[in-house]
C-alpha cells in the first residue's frame, strides 16, 4: 500500500498463484489482504488445473464474495499451454462467473520453456473455443509482438497488459501497438515486488500517448475489462 501511495496508484490487484508443486501464493492469503484494504486491493483466483472440479468450485466460491476480479493461471509453471484440455473448466467456470481469465504471454525470465507462453496456436485456440471469454495476456508477449497484434485484431475480447517491464524498456512494436490499435486494450501493471508503479511510470511520458491514451492504459481499460 506505501509503494502503491508513493506512485500514485489508486487500486491494484493481487494474484493467486497455483502451481503443480501446491500454491505459491494461496488464495486465502491474497484474501486476507483484500479484506484488510477492501478500497485499494482486489484479487486474482489462482486455479489447479489437475484437479479440474475442485478449480470450479474455487473459482465459484470465490466469485461469490466480490472481492475477486478475475482468474490468473500461468502456464510455464504447468509446463501446459493454453489449449490443453486441463484449462477448459477453468475457462467455462470463468464464463459462467463473469471473471476475465489472466494469463502469461511470451517468453519465460525463469528457466522454463517460453513455448507455453505463444499466442498462435495456443491462445488462439482458446479464443475461437470460448468466443465470451475475456482474455488478458500478462507480460506483454514479447517476443511474439506481431502475434499479440494479430490476436489484438482478430478477438475483441482479447487483452494485454503491460506488466513485468518498465516503461521505458516496452519494445518499440509493442508502443506502437499501445498508440495505435491497442489503445483500448492494452493496460498498466508492474508485477510487484519484482517492479514497481514508480519506476516503471517514471518514463510514462516518453511512450507518446495523448491524454486519452494515458487514462485508457493506467486505468479505464482495465475498469472495463474488469468491472471495477
Amino acid at each position: 500500500i506505501a509503494a502503491m501511495d508513493e506512485a500514485g496508484v489508486a487500486q491494484a490487484f493481487l494474484s493467486g498463484w497455483s502451481s503443480p508443486s501446491g500454491d505459491l501464493i494461496s488464495n486465502d492469503e491474497v484474501e486476507a489482504a483484500l479484506d484488510a484494504h477492501p478500497a485499494r486491493l482486489k484479487g486474482l483466483i489462482g486455479a489447479d488445473i489437475s484437479e479440474p472440479m475442485a478449480a470450479v468450485r474455487e473459482i465459484r466460491r470465490r466469485a461469490k464474495s466480490g472481492k475477486f476480479v478475475g482468474v490468473r493461471i500461468i502456464p510455464w509453471l504447468w509446463d501446459l499451454p493454453p489449449n490443453d484440455r486441463r484449462y477448459y473448466p477453468v475457462y467455462a467456470a470463468c464464463v459462467d462467473a463473469g471473471l476475465p481469465f489472466c494469463t502469461q504471454i511470451g517468453h519465460t525470465g525463469p528457466l522454463k520453456r517460453s513455448e507455453t507462453g505463444r499466442l498462435i496456436p495456443y491462445l488462439e485456440d482458446v479464443m475461437i473455443d470460448f468466443p465470451e471469454l475475456q482474455v488478458v495476456g500478462g507480460h506483454v508477449g514479447f517476443p511474439w509482438i506481431d502475434e499479440v497484434a494479430t490476436m489484438i485484431r482478430k478477438f475483441p475480447n482479447f487483452h494485454v497488459d503491460a506488466s513485468a517491464y518498465a516503461l521505458h524498456r516496452l519494445p518499440e512494436d509493442f508502443v506502437k501497438l499501445m498508440r495505435g490499435e491497442g489503445r483500448d486494450r492494452v493496460m498498466f501493471g508492474t508485477n510487484f515486488p519484482m517492479l514497481t508503479a514508480k519506476r516503471s511510470l517514471e518514463k510514462l511520458g516518453g511512450l507518446g500517448l495523448d491524454d486519452a491514451g494515458k487514462a485508457a492504459f493506467l486505468g479505464e481499460n482495465a475498469k472495463r475489462v474488469f468491472g471495477v
